[in-house]
Parts: C-alpha cells; sequence; structure tokens
C-alpha cells in the first residue's frame, strides 16, 4: 500500500501538475524524450567499461592498470573539454559549414535553438559519451607501449577539436549535412574518427618488441583473459542498444525499435560471418577475431541503422565481418602496423565502410532501391573529407608530441610492463608478485 502511494505522488509531481500548468501534451511527451535520452546516455557511458574490458583482456597483463587509467581519463577529461570547447565547436552556430562558434562553457545555446524537445543539458550528455567514445577508440590500438602523458595530450585535444569539428560537418548543421549525408549514430563522425586517429598513432608508435620475427613476419601476442575481452563486447553489444536507438534524441520516436532491431541483427551477422570465414582460413574458429566481427557489424550499421531494412542491416553486418578479418591482415602483414585489439580495422574500416553501404542499402535513395548514385556519391565524399581531416590532424598532433614529450616509453619499461613503468603498480598485485617470485627461485 506505502509503494503504491509513493507512486501516485511520484506520478502527481513529475507528470500530472506540470501537466496541468504547462500543457498535458507538450510535458508528457518532453519527459518521454529526456527520460529515454538519458537512459540511452547512460547505456553509452557504460560502454566505456566495455572497452576497457576488450583492450584490457586482448593484451597482457602488465599492461592492465594503464589500459584502465587512459579509458577512464578519455572520459574525465573529455567531459571537462567537450563541456568547455567542444560542444559549442560541433553545435554551435555555424561558421562557412566548417565549426560552431557559439555554446562555449555552457552559455549562447539553447535547447530551442537546437531544436530540441529536451533540456540542453540532458543533450549535451548524451553528446559527452559519444565524444568519448571516439577518443577511447585510440587506446587499444596504441596499447603496450605509449607514454601515459602522451595519451592525455591526445585525449584532451581529439575531445576539444578532431571530433567536434566531424560532428559539425555532418550533425551540426555542416557542409555535409546540408548535402545531405547519412550517418545517423556515428559510423564516422564517432568511429572512423577513433579509427583513422588510431592508424596513425600507431603507426608512429611502431609495432610492440618481439612483434614481427628478423624476417618481418608477425608474432601472435595473445592477450591474457580473452573471458575479460568477452564480457567486454558484450557489455558494448548492450550499449549500443542506446547508441543507435537514442540517437533518436526522441522516446515517442517509434522508429526506436525497427533501430535496435537493425542493430542486433547487423551484430549477430558479424559475429557469424567472421567465425564461419576465420573456421575456414585458419581451420579453427578464432574466438577473439569473431568477438570483433560482433563489433565490426555495430560499428558498420551504426550510420544506417535508422535507413536500411532489416535484411540491408544482415548484409551490412556480414559484409563487415568480411573487412574486420581482412583489414586486421591487412594492417599486420602488408602494412606492418600493430594494433593490439584489432580498433583500426574495427572502427576505421568498418565504419567507413558501414557509411558507403547507406549508399547502396538505404531505402530512401540507395542505389539498390532505385536511388541512384548521388547518395553514395555523398557518402563517399564524407568518408574521404573525415578520413583526410583526421589524418591530417592526427598526423600533426601525434609528430608534435613525439617531438616535444615523446610518445613511447623506454625499452625497460616496455619489457616490464606499463603498470609498474608507467603507474608504479600492477593490476594483478598477488599473482603477479608470486610469479615473480617464482621465476626468481
Amino acid at each position: 500500500m506505502k509503494k503504491r502511494l509513493v507512486v501516485l505522488l511520484v506520478v502527481i509531481i513529475l507528470v500530472v501538475i506540470p501537466s496541468v500548468v504547462f500543457g498535458a501534451e507538450d510535458t508528457v511527451e518532453s519527459a518521454i524524450d529526456t527520460v529515454w535520452v538519458l537512459i540511452a546516455a547512460f547505456l553509452v557511458f557504460f560502454m566505456q567499461a566495455g572497452f576497457a574490458m576488450v583492450e584490457s583482456g586482448f593484451t597482457r597483463a602488465k599492461n592492465a592498470s594503464n589500459i584502465i587509467m587512459k579509458n577512464m581519463m578519455d572520459v574525465a577529461i573529455g567531459s571537462l573539454v567537450y563541456f568547455a570547447i567542444g560542444f559549442g565547436i560541433m553545435f554551435g552556430a555555424d561558421k562557412f559549414g566548417l565549426f560552431g562558434t557559439t555554446g562555449f562553457f555552457g552559455t549562447g545555446l539553447t535547447a530551442e535553438f537546437l531544436g530540441l524537445n529536451i533540456p540542453l543539458e540532458a543533450f549535451l550528455i548524451f553528446q559527452t559519451v559519444f565524444a568519448a567514445t571516439a577518443a577511447t577508440i585510440v587506446s587499444g590500438a596504441m596499447a603496450e607501449r605509449t607514454k601515459f602523458s602522451s595519451y592525455i595530450i591526445y585525449s584532451f585535444v581529439i575531445s576539444i577539436v578532431i571530433y567536434p569539428v566531424v560532428g559539425h560537418w555532418i550533425w551540426g548543421g555542416g557542409w555535409l549535412s546540408n548535402l545531405g549525408m547519412v550517418d545517423f549514430a556515428g559510423s564516422t563522425v564517432v568511429h572512423s574518427v577513433g579509427g583513422w586517429a588510431a592508424l596513425v598513432g600507431a603507426s608512429i608508435l611502431g609495432p610492440r618488441i618481439g612483434k614481427y620475427n628478423k624476417e618481418g613476419k608477425p608474432n601472435a601476442i595473445p592477450g591474457h583473459n580473452i573471458t575479460m575481452g568477452a564480457l567486454g563486447v558484450f557489455i558494448l553489444w548492450f550499449g549500443w542498444f542506446g547508441f543507435n536507438p537514442g540517437s533518436t534524441v526522441s522516446g515517442m520516436d517509434s522508429s526506436i525499435g525497427f533501430i535496435a532491431m537493425t542493430t542486433n541483427l547487423a551484430a549477430a551477422a558479424g559475429g557469424v560471418v567472421t567465425m564461419f570465414l576465420t573456421w575456414i582460413k585458419y581451420k579453427k574458429p578464432d574466438v577473439s577475431m569473431t568477438l570483433n566481427g560482433v563489433l565490426a557489424g555495430l560499428v558498420g550499421i551504426t550510420a544506417g541503422c535508422a535507413s536500411v531494412s532489416l535484411w540491408g542491416a544482415m548484409a551490412i553486418g556480414a559484409i563487415a565481418g568480411v573487412v574486420v578479418v581482412f583489414g586486421v591482415e591487412f594492417l599486420e602483414k602488408v602494412l606492418k602496423v600493430d594494433d593490439p585489439v584489432g580498433a583500426v580495422a574495427v572502427h576505421g574500416f568498418c565504419g567507413a565502410t558501414g557509411t558507403m553501404l547507406v549508399g547502396l542499402f538505404a531505402t530512401e535513395g540507395g542505389l539498390f532501391y532505385g536511388g541512384g548514385f548521388e547518395l553514395l556519391g555523398i557518402q563517399a565524399l564524407g568518408v574521404l573529407a573525415v578520413a583526410a581531416w583526421t589524418l591530417g590532424t592526427s598526423f600533426l598532433l601525434f609528430q608534435t608530441i613525439k617531438k616535444f614529450n615523446g610518445l613511447r616509453v623506454e625499452e625497460h619499461n616496455e619489457v616490464a610492463g606499463l603498470d609498474i613503468g608507467e603507474h608504479g603498480s600492477v593490476a594483478y598485485g598477488d599473482f603477479q608478485m608470486k610469479s615473480l617470485e617464482t621465476l626468481g627461485k
């Protein structure tokens, strides 16, 4: 009885009274939209835990604390600088179709200006966790040999300018938005930006010690906890139901269920195709690659999750599952880029591929649906423009960091592990101490 009274009181305070004072329909709709956007934001925030688990599990135990610190700082630093500068560049009043000029430090922008039916703060927290996602993608690709101080500088810059500029082009009323580019939840805005930055960072940084033999052939360096990595993938898959459906920014939008379905089907298709492909290529179904296949499907569908059919979603996921396998091999064997977790292939290659495939599979304007080549051309232009911007700015950033601060840790710290070398601690204290004692006997 008491519980019912409490629930009734909450309903009266949150719904009935505001409805009477301000108008029932608008208030209820706004309340539902706000709650939905906040729930979606919290799901996307939880994806940081997924990234941390994937990156930590796919790398060695001696670097686990360093991985966790980098993921934590991506959120912490990103939240501060995106609020101060990044949000304004992304959604402020447009200048030349390139960047925003208002909304810095939480001032000068209103929900009405942005055409929102929710409080500005709800939209801001939703966009903040997206910015943190873009930043943290680079962590895995540069894992096990990057100076922590240098990574902090990178995280600051991508959150304050590199990512927001791309966001303005496509989501903030910029030139690609005006052309009609479709990137509903960020295959390019979020994932390709992180993937291209990761490619540049890992290339400049160089491979881990022992990754390549004298003949230049890659050696496998297994991660220390595949179970942790799998948990991370499940968390990310779960969080993606906030990432994609949440991008409607409306709990009243009837397409939420459809978007959730396209998201799930693409993830499933990516995982299944990757499993069978590795089974054929390597004679055994590869666990870590299959996990990345699921993520590849999720990244691939993020651009077109609201624009393609259910069958189109499965096709995009399946194609992404193929791209990630050959993408990892291309990076490792041809370009000699050491990416411990496959971040470049998953986010960079599959993000670009998924964005392009919207031009084929979109039910309105897609080539396969009689729309001709116009949308496909716009998608291709957007992918190339974002790649050029991100590769160029990231190259300047990492080369500057390398010159003035150094990018890579010293060899003895890399061998001992970044947990000790960079943080003076270990992730698995009791286990690692016993192992060291055993080796000393």
